[in-house]
């Protein structure tokens, strides 16, 4: 081994933490009153929202409940995107009965707002308190079990939750070990029903954390690793679940290609796409997923100068032929898009109803996610307004 070798090996070195323990199986979702017994749940606070509630996804979970002698009370007032006040309102509710354990059940709104909850009911204030890096005092004392019924935030295994300020036309992120969910119970049987557009929308989220942990100047060996499966596992099954709903082993790639990219990214963490979405969603309204969908193929173009290597990579990863490393790292925005258009998500700012006036505020405020510092290749605002512009 030459010196530079040697040096090269000794710098080698990195952190990788998963708080969560998962639990991942077809059918497996049955089980949760077991699962609560063993960890000393006798009265159980579930949060969900009244789409999951009116698809009957709730069912097989009370059924458990109640056949394991389990008491529990429901929260659903859960909305897309949920607002500081709902989170905690929902601490307030807890803590009139101090339950012994939470189990959210759904996307990524429910299961952040049970990640609020449970912070708020055992420190006090509002979640917004907490926004930034680890910023909570105190872990909470009752476990949080998460049940994704869809396959695209990961929050399922994450340290964040996200939340909407209405006040102030931004998203908050708290970033906290504490934050994380202490059982993940990943159950595709319960993505089987989600619709077409739903099914698109939080996929290509999904696939957008693969994507953007990969280019994340924080990844790390082990990050890549589960990127890089995350984003060939998504891209085989995508299409499938979207262009058939009832495609089991399409739903279960989804699944585990969701999980997968959630580990990654609660290690990498994320970047540009995400900054300029949470600004696009605050000020729009615009659903997250969409608003993922739209970005991504613009700012993977705008990192593989930065990352010409790594976007050579993903090209390869969905599909693209070729052994020349600039001509592939050149297709790989185009292959992002295509998989976009292939799934039937909006492509343009103006087929969400996003105005020109608007876009300069959006970019502003891009920079107040604390993902930006994490892209490989760090705009301006003027960038930002350009990439937008490019989009109407």
């Amino acid at each position: 081994m030459s010196v530079g070798q040697a040096m090269k090996a000794i710098d080698f070195e990195f952190s990788f933490h998963l708080p969560t323990r998962i639990e991942f199986g077809y059918g497996k979702a049955s089980r949760i009153g077991e699962m609560l017994l063993q960890l000393g749940g006798k009265r159980v606070f579930v949060v969900s929202d009244k789409g999951v509630e009116s698809a009957g996804l709730l069912a097989g979970l009370t059924e458990s409940l109640l056949a394991s002698g389990i008491q529990f009370d429901m929260y659903t007032d859960v909305e897309p995107d949920p607002s500081l006040e709902t989170i905690d309102r929902g601490a307030e509710v807890f803590k009139r009965e101090m339950y012994d354990c939470i189990v959210a059940v759904g996307g990524g709104s429910p299961i952040d707002t049970a990640k609020g909850i449970r912070v708020v009911a055992f420190n006090g204030g509002s979640i917004g308190d907490y926004a930034g890096v680890n910023r909570i005092p105190v872990a909470p004392a009752v476990p949080l079990i998460a049940i994704p019924t869809t396959s695209g935030t990961g929050s399922e295994v994450t340290i964040f939750g996200v939340y909407s300020d209405w006040h102030n036309n931004v998203k908050v992120t708290v970033t906290s070990p504490y934050m994380a969910p202490t059982i993940a119970l990943v159950d595709p049987e319960l993505t089987m029903s989600l619709p077409q557009k739903m099914t698109a929308a939080s996929g290509i989220d999904a696939f957008a954390h693969g994507i953007e942990t990969f280019f994340s100047v924080r990844s790390r060996p082990a990050s890549d690793a589960l990127a890089m499966e995350a984003i060939a596992t998504m891209n085989a099954n995508l299409r499938l679940a979207v262009r058939d709903g009832s495609d089991v082993a399409a739903r279960i790639g989804m699944s585990h290609g969701s999980l997968l990219a959630g580990m990654a990214f609660n290690n990498g963490f994320l970047g540009l796409a995400h900054a300029i979405g949470s600004a696009l969603s605050g000020h729009c309204h615009v659903p997250h997923g969409i608003a993922i969908g739209l970005l991504l193929p613009q700012v993977v173009e705008f990192n593989t100068p930065a990352r010409p290597d790594k976007a050579a990579k993903i090209a390869k990863l969905l599909g693209v032929q070729g052994d020349q490393l600039e001509e592939l790292a050149a297709q790989a925005a185009p292959a992002v898009l295509q998989l976009v258009k292939d799934i039937g998500l909006p492509t343009r700012l103006r087929d969400v109803g996003v105005s020109e006036e608007k876009l300069s505020d959006i970019a502003k405020d891009s920079f107040k996610s604390g993902m930006m510092k994490f892209n490989p290749r760090t705009p301006t605002e003027s960038e930002v307004l350009e990439l937008l512009k490019r989009l109407l």
